[in-house]
C-alpha cells in the first residue's frame, strides 16, 4: 500500500466545509465508542450499522458520505480492538482503554463521495457538506494509477494548511545488485548510530535546535487572551514549530534508512523498547528526539522493498560484552572506551555495533520482534531471506567476521533453502 500526498488549494467556504466533515466524524467515533461502553457485548458490524442510525436522528451526519461514517466507526472498532488485544497479550501497565476524541483532524472517503479529475491535478468531494472541488499540488503523479487502485482518498488537517492522501492498493517492489555487505547498527545520543565498521552518523537533535524557536512561540500563546483571535493565530505558530521538527526528523530516518538498506545486504539493529526507555526522566526528552522507533520502522519497510534481511536482536550485553573474547566488562554509561584484558581496545559504541552484528548473524530465531514477523510501514509483515539473499547469506559462511557461529550461520542458510 503506497500514501500519496498533495497539499490542497481552496477557498474559506470549502475549507470550513472540510472542518465539518472532520467534526462530524469525531461525532460518530464518539458515539460508537460511547454505544460500546454501554454494551461491551457490541460489535463490529453494530457499530457499522450504527452510522446508518446516527444519520437518520443527526442531518449534519447525513450530509457526510456513507463510506466516510463507515470509516469513522471503523476508527471506533480499531480502538476497541486493540484495547482487546492487549488485555489478551497481558501487556504491562495500560492496556489503552478506548477514550473520546476531542482533536480530530482528518477524514476518510472509500470508494465513493470523491472523482479525479482527467489531468489529475484537481479532486471533487461529491457528497452534501459542499466541499466541491479542490486544487492539489504535489511531487507525485497519480497518472501511472488506475482510480479502481484507489482505496482510500483522506483530508487531513495540519497547521500548515489541508492535504489529502490517496492510499493506493500495489505491492511495491524494487530490484538493486548485491553488495555483499553485512552492518550491525548500535543506536545512541551522542551518534544517531555506530555500525560494525566503526563508522558514526551523526544525531541532527532537531527538537534541541528548534527549542529556542519553540519557547518564544510558547510564550507568545501565553500573553494572549484566552479564547481570542490573537490568541488562536498564536497557537497556529507554534504548531507550525511542532510541525517542522516532525518533518526533519521523518525525513531524516526516511533518507539514512534508504542508504542503510541499499547499502548492505543484512542489517542486524538493536530491538529496542521505547517505551521503557523514555521512563528515565534525565534522558526522555534526548531518546525522543532522537527518533529510533522511527528509523526502525522504515528500516524494515526498506528491507521488504529492496528485498534485504533486517534482523532485531536482543540489545542486552551488547555494550559491557568484549567483541574479540567475549568477557563481560561492565562500564558506566560515561566510559565511551571499551577496553578488555585480552588486549581488545574499541570505541564503546563500535564495539557493541560488532557485537549486534554477531548476534544476528549467529542465530535465526530471538526474542523480540524481527523481520520475519515484524510490520513494516505498509502494515505488511516483512521476510527475512526472500529469493537471492540465499547467496548473499552463502557468502556470509565464507566471511571472516569475529566470532559469527558457523552454527547459526548454516542454520540460516537451511531456513532461506526452505523459503526458497
Amino acid at each position: 500500500m503506497l500514501v500519496f500526498e498533495f497539499k490542497t488549494y481552496g477557498n474559506l467556504e470549502q475549507f470550513a466545509a472540510i472542518d465539518e466533515a472532520i467534526r462530524t466524524v469525531q461525532f460518530i467515533r464518539n458515539k460508537c465508542i460511547r454505544l460500546w461502553m454501554d454494551a461491551p457485548k457490541t460489535g463490529k458490524y453494530d457499530l457499522s450499522k450504527q452510522s446508518a442510525v446516527l444519520a437518520r436522528e443527526f442531518s449534519f451526519a447525513d450530509k457526510l458520505n456513507s463510506t466516510a461514517r463507515q470509516a469513522a466507526t471503523e476508527r471506533a472498532w480499531s480502538a476497541i480492538s486493540r484495547f482487546y488485544d492487549n488485555c489478551k497479550a497481558k501487556i504491562s501497565g495500560k492496556k489503552g482503554y478506548p477514550k473520546f476524541q476531542k482533536d480530530n483532524r482528518s477524514v476518510e472517503y472509500k470508494a465513493s463521495g470523491w472523482k479525479l479529475a482527467d489531468d489529475r491535478k484537481s479532486i471533487t468531494f461529491t457528497d452534501k457538506n459542499g466541499i466541491g472541488r479542490l486544487k492539489m499540488k504535489g511531487t507525485r503523479d497519480l497518472n501511472f494509477y488506475q482510480p479502481d487502485q484507489i482505496k482510500r482518498v483522506r483530508l487531513v488537517k495540519r497547521a500548515d494548511g489541508y492535504y489529502v492522501q490517496f492510499c493506493i492498493q500495489i505491492d511495491r517492489e524494487e530490484k538493486i545488485q548485491p553488495t555483499h555487505k553485512t552492518i550491525g547498527l548500535d543506536v545512541g545520543l551522542e551518534s544517531f548510530y555506530t555500525d560494525s565498521l566503526g563508522n558514526k552518523v551523526e544525531n541532527p537533535r532537531f527538537y534541541r535546535t528548534g527549542e529556542k524557536k519553540m519557547k518564544r512561540s510558547q510564550r507568545l500563546v501565553s500573553r494572549k487572551v484566552k479564547g481570542s483571535k490573537n490568541r488562536r493565530k498564536a497557537r497556529v505558530k507554534l504548531a507550525r514549530v511542532h510541525l517542522k521538527i516532525s518533518r526533519q526528523r521523518k525525513d531524516h530516518a526516511i533518507k539514512l534508512a534508504r542508504c542503510v538498506i541499499t547499502s548492505n545486504d543484512v542489517v542486524v539493529y538493536e530491538d529496542l523498547r521505547i517505551k521503557n526507555l523514555v521512563k528515565n526522566h534525565c534522558l526522555a526528552k534526548s531518546i525522543n528526539d532522537a527518533g529510533w522507533y522511527q528509523f526502525r520502522v522504515w528500516l524494515e519497510y526498506f528491507g521488504k522493498v529492496f528485498k534485504r534481511a533486517t534482523i532485531a536482536v536482543n540489545p542486552a550485553y551488547t555494550s559491557q560484552e568484549c567483541s574479540s573474547c567475549g568477557s563481560i566488562v561492565k562500564k558506566s554509561l560515561s566510559a565511551r572506551t571499551h577496553i578488555c584484558q585480552c588486549g581488545c581496545k574499541l570505541d564503546r559504541d563500535h564495539n557493541a555495533g560488532i557485537n549486534i552484528l554477531n548476534s544476528g548473524l549467529g542465530t535465526v530465531g530471538h526474542t523480540g520482534t524481527f523481520a520475519l514477523d515484524a510490520t513494516n510501514a505498509s502494515g505488511e509483515p516483512t521476510s527475512i531471506l526472500v529469493g537471492a539473499n540465499l547467496k548473499r547469506v552463502s557468502w556470509l559462511a565464507e566471511r571472516r567476521i569475529p566470532r559469527i557461529h558457523a552454527r547459526g550461520v548454516s542454520k540460516l542458510l537451511a531456513f532461506a533453502g526452505k523459503r526458497n
